[in-house]
């Protein structure tokens, strides 16, 4: 619990210094551009491969493939209740594919391995990346293309349907290293130690750079702008409650080792992913919006994490 803890203070302080940085004048809107397209097209593609090769070997990844079943329909289900609730709740347009994306997908490796591994030790890596894949692919197919539309511009460009369009969408450079990382792992084929080193240095650069941003966005936002409202709420109640239930609740029908299911339950249970910013910003999204949800995700799982691990653990 206290290493959960611990965990959050890290990503805050690392927020606060982007935030003081940018107060300094060292930072500013130019340098969040940067780091922008660093992120999206250098440093989370090879975090992804690296993930994938190092993380995994051939035989584990097949033996462990009948348990993605649970990720997969409980983020399917999730993202089904988050189109409901947008539409009743009356979710503007401009925001409307940043919440059903923010309320459907956590933040399963940058905050949900090491919460998962101070909880349950190295044993519960395999099961963390399992959710892992289902909420990768989800988040940068579905999701990215559901943040674009919240660009008016974005969404009259693609009112034409184009398959060269929609592949360049699914391919970005964040999915394709994943997709890379999958396929070599199944290879069977070491990874040669000068690229492991090489996607171990730019790809650990991958959550530092995202939370500078997301400190530069904050301080340019103004704090007296960064407000609870109904989307918000609306976002953690997506990422808190009804993500986690569906978790368990499917594990009355599918039937998975207890280990699995507690990780899974845990890493449904994860904060904003902290690369939202960053995309939001890319795409001409509300990244007011995004960034506020997120710094309240942020806020309230230092509560959350609490009630969830005294509930179902």
């Amino acid at each position: 619990m206290i290493a959960a803890y611990l965990n959050i203070l890290v990503v805050f302080a690392i927020i606060f210094l982007g935030y003081m940085l940018t107060k300094k004048k060292w930072f500013d809107n130019h340098v969040a551009d940067v780091f922008s397209k660093l992120v999206l097209n250098v440093t989370l593609p090879l975090s992804m491969f690296l993930n994938m090769t190092q993380q995994f070997t051939r035989d584990e990844f097949l033996e462990l493939f009948a348990g993605l079943a649970i990720p997969f329909f409980s983020i399917m289900i999730t993202f089904v209740i988050s189109i409901v609730y947008s539409t009743i709740t009356k979710v503007p347009d401009t925001r409307k594919g940043a919440f059903r994306t923010m309320f459907t997908a956590a933040n399963t490796i940058f905050m949900g391995l090491p919460v998962n591994m101070a909880v349950f030790g190295e044993k519960a890596i395999p099961y963390a990346l399992l959710y892992y894949i289902c909420n990768t692919l989800f988040f940068f197919t579905i999701g990215i293309m559901m943040i674009g539309q919240d660009n008016l511009e974005n969404r009259l460009n693609q009112s034409a349907f184009s398959f060269e369009k929609l592949l360049k969408q699914l391919l970005s450079p964040a999915i394709l290293g994943f997709f890379v990382g999958v396929l070599w792992m199944l290879t069977d084929i070491a990874v040669p130690k000068p690229m492991i080193d090489f996607s171990s240095y730019l790809g650990g650069m991958t959550t530092g750079l995202s939370l500078f941003v997301i400190g530069i966005i904050v301080y340019q936002t103004g704090f007296k702008n960064i407000k609870m409202d109904k989307d918000v709420a609306g976002v953690i109640l997506g990422r808190y409650i009804i993500s986690p239930l569906i978790v368990y609740g499917l594990s009355f029908i599918i039937s998975v080792p207890s280990l699995m299911l507690k990780v899974f339950i845990l890493q449904s249970a994860m904060p904003v992913q902290t690369s939202m910013p960053i995309i939001a910003k890319g795409y001409g999204a509300d990244e007011t919006f995004v960034t506020t949800s997120l710094t309240y995700s942020l806020i309230c799982y230092i509560v959350f994490i609490f009630v969830i691990l005294t509930l179902f653990f």
